[in-house]
């Protein structure tokens, strides 16, 4: 059996040196005292692009060079935003024990049989492995395979093309395996229907690799990078065990990120694969939810426990209630209880009027009746009178009638004659009007 230390995606970037340096630094270690015969990194070594003098550009070749000072390193082109071209071939220059080889094109590789090199297969060369390298490619690559013009129907048509690509390796393979050999195919890009860390079901048009076709390249073996979610299929229906496998991104760069993280240890003979996952030491991140103003003395429950722990704080208020949320507060509780990182996002829900059930009824009474009922109005019946004189009688009539109803109630009624106790004691008689 060979063995195959397995990484991907361990986006080396100054916000992420610290997660990723600490992973990787652990799988290198694991590996080397697995004692794997070689090691593949299947892509998106980077985060983006950087310069060469920078700490984390020294960081990921010294753990490149560990590595390669125990084997022979395959490094596979990513995907082009994280790991611009050319990139990957000054870490081949780096002085190390063992050669560290680029692919950053379709090409076969060999390990050689007496374990000192992986190099790009010649005819009579002598290997005990074989890999089939396809790495992100442009699309002036895929109008290169497939004879056609580089115009977007290309792009739209990957998954066809790389199939193709893919099952030509196949017969190659099987002569392989008959000699006793094991064959690899390394790839950097996105299953069709593979789920992403936060799981999502990658279903898009777009998504260039089909399970049917990785396992129709009847290689013992699929190497997969770009998904940052560890996930494997098995397929046994060609009379030996297939594996692809995805070891998902080395730590845990983002907040929300499902299971646990890994490389993978590969087995490898003729007869088929096996995969061991070997966990790295990945930061534990946290999701707090609120559902209104966070609670100081809740969230105080909550935090016991989560020293160490990157810790996500979400919660969701009205505009009227968003002036209460102390953040500086929330933060403060969190950091006490020792979270070594705290995130606070807020999302405030704009609040929508919405006009009374039945308001659109025919009758303005009823109407009324209802404005009345939803504002706590009293005296309904006499509003309704009203209205319904306004509704119903000549504008010069209603005015009429309410003139002689004031001139009437104008007019003070008759005096009653004064006593003679009232006149003797000076006393005025007051009479009310109204």
């Amino acid at each position: 059996m060979i063995k195959v230390a397995h990484f991907s995606d361990l986006h080396y970037g100054p916000k992420n040196l610290e997660e990723a340096d600490r992973c990787f630094d652990a799988a290198v270690s694991d590996a080397i005292a697995s004692g794997v015969q070689c090691a593949v990194i299947t892509g998106d070594s980077t985060d983006h692009a950087l310069d060469a003098h920078q700490p984390v550009v020294r960081a990921l070749a010294q753990q490149v060079q560990r590595l390669a000072d125990h084997c022979p390193v395959l490094m596979l082109q990513g995907t082009f935003s994280h790991e611009p071209p050319g990139f990957l071939r000054m870490l081949a220059m780096v002085g190390s024990k063992y050669p560290i080889t680029v692919a950053d094109g379709v090409a076969s590789f060999g390990l050689l049989s007496d374990g000192s090199a992986i190099e790009k297969m010649r005819s009579g060369g002598d290997y005990k492995l074989v890999f089939h390298a396809l790495p992100t490619l442009n699309k002036a690559a895929l109008a290169a395979l497939s004879g056609q013009v580089a115009d977007g129907a290309v792009h739209t048509q990957a998954r066809a093309i790389i199939a193709r690509l893919l099952e030509s390796w196949a017969p190659v393979n099987v002569a392989l395996r008959s000699k006793g050999i094991p064959s690899m195919v390394l790839s950097h890009g996105t299953v069709f229907n593979s789920v992403s860390e936060h799981g999502v079901p990658m279903s898009g048009t777009d998504h260039e690799l089909d399970l049917g076709a990785l396992f129709a390249s009847d290689a013992s073996g699929v190497a997969l990078g770009h998904i940052h979610k560890q996930q494997d299929w098995v397929d046994t229906g060609s009379g030996h065990r297939q594996v692809v496998a995805y070891p998902g991104s080395i730590g845990r760069f983002h907040h929300g990120e499902l299971g646990e993280k890994h490389w993978l240890l590969w087995s490898l003979d003729a007869e088929g694969a096996e995969i061991e996952k070997c966990p790295t030491p990945a930061r534990r991140t946290v999701d707090l939810v609120f559902d209104g103003v966070p609670d100081l003395e809740k969230l105080r429950e909550l935090s016991a426990g989560l020293k160490g722990a990157d810790v996500r704080l979400r919660y969701e208020v009205d505009e009227e209630s968003r002036q209460k949320v102390d953040r500086a507060a929330l933060r403060a509780v969190l950091e006490e209880a020792g979270v070594k990182d705290v995130q606070i996002e807020g999302k405030t829900l704009i609040v929508q009027r919405q006009r009374a059930a039945g308001i659109s009824t025919a009758s303005l009474e009823e109407k009324m009746a209802l404005w009345c009922a939803a504002t706590n109005t009293l005296n309904v019946h006499e509003l309704q009178q009203r209205l319904s004189i306004l509704l119903n009688n000549d504008p010069a009539a209603i005015t009429k009638t309410v003139l002689d109803q004031l001139e009437k109630q104008s007019k003070p009624p008759e005096a009653e004659p004064v006593s003679a106790e009232n006149a003797e004691t000076g006393e005025e008689l007051i009479v009310e009007l109204f």
